[in-house]
């Protein structure tokens, strides 16, 4: 099958921040869902220090999409090459370079070079070869123009993230705590807090969730992709509706079964927003999301244990 590539693109950005910060951005792919908004969720599967395996979940065009990339690090250079191992269709192949050059103590270039071909008959259709290149230019912009954003507040990230967990041991098989986490959409009629849950699952284990609760604050609405896998007892999550004061908000639900039952995990990972008070912003998160989970915690403990001696009275 043959393939012409296009011509390679080129994005650049300027950033007001040391080049160490930016590198480090772009660099710490585990944390992308958090810091870029198109991606819902990384999953690390190979590394060995310099070359990495990365399966990725973004949103393209309101489309949920997934590949798998490859990456090679050179802190030393500040440079990051990428390939997309089996690229989405109509896609051949999508590789490029993402290079961090430091101008000055809080002057750095960040460019991004890339380029695609297309396969088969498709090669030559330059219309097409030209609206995707367009799309690749706006997205990449879109991810120079966030990196920008988040490195030039460097002096408050480690005030702006905030990573916390809430947990509770179950005295019933991890099965039946997954299976209410999994089923989202029946929490309405078990959940105290939550009024409504829109729900929709095209891809098996890959969820929309629009899910409307009631807080003391009054009735609030978010908005998140669910990302499931079943043999691993995990659930990972992106807000892509956040409520007041956060950016971004990302988690994960975990279910490690045990000798007696199993221990349920709720992991919380946000990015707040702009606050004249960090402190305080971050104790409301911790509080509202906190408070939410163990809800949500408790219910599913009480399922499980429901479940478990329905199963028992058979």
């Amino acid at each position: 099958m043959s393939a012409r590539h296009a011509e390679h693109r080129t994005q650049k950005a300027h950033v007001s921040a040391p080049a160490g910060v930016v590198y480090a951005l772009v660099a710490d792919t585990v944390k992308w869902p958090l810091y870029y908004s198109p991606i819902m969720h990384v999953e690390r599967q190979e590394f060995d220090g310099e070359r990495e395996r990365l399966r990725m979940w973004s949103l393209v065009g309101g489309e949920l999409k997934s590949w798998t990339s490859w990456r090679r690090l050179d802190p030393v250079a500040r440079c990051v090459e990428f390939r997309q191992e089996v690229p989405a269709p109509p896609l051949h192949s999508l590789n490029g370079t993402v290079q961090v050059r430091s101008e000055g103590p809080l002057d750095t270039d960040v460019e991004v070079t890339y380029g695609f071909s297309l396969a088969g008959d498709l090669a030559a259709d330059t219309s097409l070869v030209e609206r995707i290149g367009e799309g690749h230019d706006i997205a990449q912009r879109r991810a120079l123009a966030e990196v920008a954003a988040l490195a030039e507040r460097w002096e408050q990230l480690d005030e702006l993230v905030l990573t916390f967990e809430e947990s509770v041991h179950v005295d019933a098989p991890a099965e039946l705590v997954y299976d209410f986490l999994y089923r989202a959409a029946d929490w309405p009629a078990l959940v105290p807090h939550i009024a409504r849950v829109d729900l929709t699952e095209d891809v098996p284990g890959v969820q929309r969730v629009t899910v409307a609760t009631v807080t003391e604050d009054g009735p609030e609405t978010t908005e998140a992709v669910r990302i499931c896998f079943p043999h691993a007892g995990r659930i990972v999550y992106k807000t892509t509706a956040t409520p007041a004061l956060l950016e971004a908000h990302t988690g994960e639900w975990s279910v490690l079964p045990d000798e007696h039952g199993a221990t349920v995990i709720a992991q919380h990972n946000v990015l707040l927003g702009e606050t004249t008070d960090p402190a305080e912003a971050r104790r409301q998160v911790r509080e509202v999301l906190g408070r939410n989970s163990r809800a949500l915690l408790a219910q599913a403990a009480q399922h499980a244990k429901d479940a478990k001696g329905a199963l028992r009275a058979l």
